[in-house]
């Protein structure tokens, strides 16, 4: 007798977490010979499954999987909407993006205006400024917790500053006391870019719960992953359409996929100078793009999200063993420290070489990498130094001098949940030879 396609299912995700225990078996580690990557995707069974069951239910774009993903995220990150995008990058892009809109009226942002920031970042926190003919002004950071530094906030604020947008950089907030205290004085937008960071909390609360919108990244590297993917979050359902109109096209219909007429009168619009009756599916009211994501890779996030307690703990967990294994080096390394107030979810361990160290960063970096400990440098360091931004209108403030410390002295190494015991005693190791060898030579 012929099986039910739910039967074949069943059988064939069984075959799946079959297939999972054997093809992705943990290998034993050997110090030197196995890399110590900073980041990396922790998976199970699970995951694949999920992956199977939405490539088999063909259902290419978002479907079941995003709805239930965006509903169960928005939770966890205390807000009221989640709108799933194709990246973080992307995510940043359609946030900015939305406040640009006109139906903002004379809240919108224009051409012109001006969005604080830090200098020492991600370029792709900046570059929506600049792509939507904003200009940046770049604030300092305060080396070890690496948010900026406060009192340059009201000096950056001028007469054209309509909006901060700010990373919690490697999972550690910054001062959302005196950011949103700036923002509320100034009457500025806030978007927090919490694609480091999620799980992070001020004063008890969590990070994206404070900004008009926020970001996350779902990338491999971060703390849950779908491959790509990243979310925007918001509190206003006004704030969500713009999100989802700049992420669709700039359609003005909100209808989810497969859907036609949720608005009830799909014929009976009359928007610009189109004829009265223009069908609202081909309506477009802001100049969009496509930044959508695919169900299966909703359906990872979701098999992800069952994780993602663990996933922080296991990141505080093996923060807090860097800090106390290196803690005898800080004559010559800046620790990283949390900002006071808040409680990080560590995307990664931050070192910055102090000035007077008898040895460069790159060389300590370099000798890590001969051990196959995986570094990478705090992003762009100062962005104004970076060749993308040598024709672009910004302002600075201040000399930018932690920026400069931080292009030529700092780095990361990975507190990811992939690293084991043995790895992070082998990472406390090699620093620690390194710097004593550089004290003695």
């Amino acid at each position: 007798m012929s099986r039910s396609a739910e039967e074949l299912r069943r059988e064939i995700l069984a075959l799946v977490a079959e297939y999972h225990d054997v093809a992705f078996a943990p290998r034993e580690f050997v110090p030197g010979e196995s890399a110590v990557p900073v980041s990396g995707k922790v998976f199970g069974a699970s995951e694949v499954q999920h992956v199977v069951e939405a490539g088999l239910d063909f259902w290419l774009t978002a479907g079941r999987f995003a709805i239930d993903f965006e509903r169960r995220f928005a939770r966890v990150m205390q807000a009221r909407h989640a709108m799933l995008v194709n990246s973080g990058s992307s995510a940043n892009l359609v946030a900015l993006s939305s406040l640009t809109s006109p139906s903002l009226g004379e809240e919108r942002l224009k051409r012109g205006d001006e969005v604080i920031t830090v200098a020492a970042g991600f370029p792709t926190t900046v570059n929506p400024i600049v792509q939507n003919g904003l200009v940046p002004v770049f604030v300092d950071v305060e080396p070890g917790t690496y948010g900026p530094i406060v009192s340059q906030l009201e000096e950056a604020v001028s007469e054209r500053t309509r909006a901060v947008m700010i990373a919690h950089t490697l999972g550690n907030p910054y001062d959302l006391d005196a950011v949103t205290a700036l923002v509320e004085k100034h009457d500025l937008y806030l978007i927090e870019d919490c694609c480091d960071a999620v799980g992070a909390t001020w004063r008890g609360r969590s990070v994206g719960s404070f900004g008009d919108l926020a970001t996350v990244s779902f990338y491999p590297a971060h703390h849950i992953t779908m491959g790509e993917g990243g979310c925007v979050l918001a509190h206003k359902p006004a704030m969500k359409r713009l999100v989802e109109s700049f992420r669709d096209w700039g359609r003005d219909c909100w209808c989810e996929t497969g859907k036609d007429n949720t608005c009830g009168k799909r014929f009976e619009w009359q928007l610009g100078d189109l004829p009265c009756g223009y069908d609202h599916k081909y309506t477009y009211t802001h100049v969009g793009y496509n930044l959508k994501l695919t169900d299966m890779q909703a359906a990872v996030g979701l098999a992800q999200l069952e994780r993602l307690p663990g996933f922080i703990e296991a990141r505080r967990r093996n923060f807090a063993t860097l800090h106390s294994g290196l803690r005898e080096l800080e004559d010559v390394l800046v620790l990283p420290e949390a900002t006071p107030g808040s409680e990080p979810s560590w995307f990664g361990f931050p070192i910055l070489v102090r000035d007077d160290a008898p040895f460069t960063r790159d060389a300590l970096t370099r000798f890590l990498e001969s051990r196959r400990i995986a570094t990478r440098l705090l992003f762009g360091g100062n962005l104004v130094r970076q060749p993308a931004y040598q024709d672009v209108t910004y302002r600075v403030v201040g000399d930018l001098a932690n920026s400069d410390r931080v292009m030529n002295g700092a780095f990361w190494i990975g507190v990811h949940p992939g690293l084991t015991e043995e790895m992070l005693a082998y990472m406390i190791e090699s620093v620690g030879e390194f710097c004593r060898g550089a004290y003695v030579g």
